[in-house]
């Protein structure tokens, strides 16, 4: 909106071209997020805890927890907003991604809100059902990954690129690249969805993933920078920058409230739209080995969950103490700020790994 707006008085004011760079954009659009999610908040935060919208705790975890229960949930819905509205500010609406990204962030947010009030306004202690959530994201993984591969006007759109090399991307063909996008987008919903159990433990590597994905969102929208770099050119994908940027900064101002002790959780609402939003952007910039990378903490999360739950029914016995993996290493003895603190750590260095592929190829 405000881009349309700068354009039209660019007519007038030439100074005002400036707003026309992803770069510029992307800043204000960190910044704005920031600002929404600090103005709307503290009054979002009372308001949960007044319709007593509280986190209920599993007894059969650590016993650190039951002195969270009541906490207000659901604050994902905080994130959400500031990243739409923001994105609806100062993205290019006339981009397809943008809209592509927007609505499986919206649509994966609805599945997590319907979930979240469910148990916490209905007392259903199962939500919905893990068959009808696993639909619902189907569908909207299943429509997205056909949008984006009948959308496709160039071969680098739909190819498999590894990286570290410079040559090497693989045509999935329709088939391939349905299959391989729904996969994508469903498993990282569900992953940092599985990694949303310690006070900020899955919005900062979120932040930082998603951080690191405008970074190559930048690079292959740019015919000049993706050409040096060896990368796939795909028009438009730099647009999804601005979406990052506002992502980073409603995550981060989320953090503000979310760290140890929460005032607010996340909630499904907040996860499963996050993890899927940037399933979606590592698809489009063709980077879903680097997302593997990044979000190792995710997918580390998230394979002990199935060990566990595989281990449990083929031998009667348990690999962890408890699943997720954080929730283990807590039974050990860290603490939970230490848990938390030292999966950023790990995050931060993956995702370091994962920008060295940007040079090292």
């Amino acid at each position: 909106m405000l881009l349309a707006l700068t354009q039209w008085l660019s007519t007038e004011v030439r100074a005002f071209n400036v707003f026309g760079y992803i770069t510029l954009r992307a800043v204000l659009a960190c910044l704005t997020a920031l600002v929404i999610s600090f103005v709307v908040g503290p009054a979002m935060i009372r308001k949960l805890a007044a319709y007593k919208i509280g986190q209920s705790v599993r007894d059969d975890g650590p016993r650190t927890h039951l002195t969270k229960a009541g906490t207000p949930t659901m604050g994902g819905a905080l994130i959400l907003v500031s990243i739409i509205v923001t994105t609806l500010l100062w993205a290019d609406l006339r981009n397809r991604f943008v809209w592509v990204v927007l609505a499986v962030t919206f649509g994966f947010g609805l599945i997590g809100w319907i979930d979240d009030y469910r148990k916490v306004v209905h007392r259903n202690p199962k939500g919905l059902s893990a068959r009808a959530k696993f639909f619902w994201q189907s569908v909207i993984g299943v429509s997205v990954a056909m949008t984006l591969a009948f959308s496709a006007t160039l071969p680098a759109q739909t190819a498999f690129t590894v990286p570290f090399f410079k040559t090497i991307a693989y045509p999935l063909g329709v088939v391939g690249f349905i299959a391989m996008t729904y996969l994508v987008i469903v498993g990282t919903s569900n992953a940092v969805n599985l990694t949303d159990g310690l006070d900020g433990l899955a919005i900062m590597p979120t932040v930082m993933v998603g951080a690191a994905l405008g970074i190559f969102a930048y690079v292959t929208g740019n015919s000049v920078f993706s050409k040096y770099l060896a990368f796939p050119y795909i028009p438009g994908a730099g647009e999804l920058t601005v979406f990052c940027a506002a992502l980073a900064g409603a995550g981060l101002a989320f953090l503000w409230f979310n760290a140890y002790p929460a005032e607010v959780f996340m909630g499904d609402v907040g996860a499963l739209a996050l993890g899927a939003a940037l399933g979606t952007i590592a698809v489009i910039v063709r980077q879903e080995i680097v997302l593997l990378i990044m979000g190792g903490v995710f997918v580390v999360e998230t394979l002990s969950v199935m060990l566990q739950v595989a281990s449990f029914k083929l031998t009667g016995r348990r690999i962890f103490r408890m699943a997720p993996l954080h929730h283990h290493y807590e039974l050990k003895g860290w603490k939970e700020n230490q848990v938390v603190v030292r999966f950023w750590i790990i995050t931060m260095m993956l995702v370091l790994v994962g920008l060295s592929t940007l040079k090292l190829r």
